[in-house]
């Protein structure tokens, strides 16, 4: 098995429940995670520009020396995963959203899937790509949830305002879509929204994160059991050292210290 790392890259905190997944499937492998916090949020980028971020952002992690390249942010594999395959080719090269749309294709009953991801994402139509190639006769239906990345990142994941924010957004989704059976997180920075949101909706919905299944698909890569747990992953960021580590311990799951974070520049 080669030494190299496992590049991740997101717009800024929410890959790292990308990156905390990976951990719990490969917990002998290493990663370098790169938070593009400088620029954040992708989602109310165009697609150009979210293009160029992640070529910038993937180009610095293939620099360091990598094996496969995560793109751990729903925006960045809905406008650049295309890009990047042939900016780094024979580097692999996964997404977000393709698991994403199997864990919700395996986990909807009736077929009647509801999105809620960054208006970039939503404009995008990947969701509803990915899901309908799997599922010709599923009914999908997608809502900008952008302000959940922000409360996100300011750590408000419960109180008055997350569910008020929350409260609106499914209400959306619902007069959009009628009855769903099932809830796509199509974007890395919900993932703490997934107690508030099972408080709000119906009973049997289900909720899918795409963590864990790309996890999986990383995971079929690379012969990871056996080894031994190798070290705390290397973070990098582009700005906001300090906030990274506060808001990002929660994301993690780990205790995250300023001093053992990288700033870098992208170009």
């Amino acid at each position: 098995m080669s030494s190299l790392p496992i590049g991740v890259f997101d717009s800024g905190i929410g890959g790292l429940t990308v990156l905390r997944a990976l951990r719990q499937a490969m917990p002998g492998e290493r990663f370098v995670y790169l938070g593009d916090t400088a620029r954040l949020p992708y989602g109310t980028k165009t697609a150009g520009t979210v293009a160029r971020y992640a070529l910038q952002a993937g180009g610095e992690l293939v620099r360091r020396g990598i094996k496969c390249l995560v793109v751990a942010c729903n925006t960045a594999s809905s406008a650049a995963l295309p890009a990047l395959r042939e900016a780094y080719a024979p580097l692999p090269v996964l997404g977000v959203i393709d698991p994403g749309a199997v864990a919700a294709v395996q986990a909807s009953r009736t077929g009647r899937i509801g999105v809620l991801a960054t208006e970039a994402t939503v404009r995008s139509g990947a969701y509803e790509r990915a899901i309908l190639a799997l599922r010709p006769d599923a009914q999908v239906t997608s809502v900008p949830a952008t302000l959940f990345v922000a409360l996100a990142e300011e750590g408000w994941i419960d109180g008055d305002v997350a569910t008020l924010t929350a409260r609106r957004y499914l209400a959306e989704l619902a007069t959009a879509a009628g009855a769903f059976d099932t809830l796509v997180l199509g974007c890395t920075h919900f993932p703490p929204f997934v107690p508030l949101l099972r408080e709000l909706l119906p009973p049997g919905c289900v909720i899918v994160d795409s963590a864990a299944t790309t996890a999986m698909a990383v995971r079929q890569l690379f012969a990871a059991e056996g080894l031994p747990a190798a070290p705390a992953p290397r973070l990098l960021a582009t700005d906001g050292l300090e906030r990274f580590a506060r808001v990002g311990s929660r994301f993690l799951g780990a205790t995250l210290d300023p001093g053992d974070i990288e700033r870098v520049d992208l170009a």
